[in-house]
């Protein structure tokens, strides 16, 4: 079994988010970034739920759900600030810490 490569948040990078049928909004279509540093935090700080929902990303040869994105956007490694809120259950188990 080869050793995963660790990923590169510096590679450019396509967002394409999951159409929207019951609301017509414009400005979530696909979109392409600089970085996929940028591309996941603007998946996960800026994407309604329900465009997140059914998205992916691809980096290169690689594709990432939502869950993926979400991985990356958690991970140790990711380079940029997060701006997310907690959630409302993650408050509560900081405060009871």
């Amino acid at each position: 079994m080869r050793p995963l490569r660790p990923f590169n948040f510096n590679t450019s990078a396509e967002l394409f988010p999951a159409a929207i049928r019951k609301k017509k909004r414009a400005g979530f279509t696909y979109r392409r970034f600089g970085t996929a540093a940028e591309a996941v935090q603007f998946a996960m700080e800026q994407l309604p739920t329900d465009s997140l929902n059914g998205a992916y990303l691809q980096v290169e040869e690689a594709r990432f759900d939502q869950n993926g994105i979400r991985s990356l956007y958690e991970s140790e490694a990711f380079p940029l600030p997060r701006r997310r809120k907690p959630e409302p259950a993650a408050e509560t188990d900081a405060d009871a810490a």
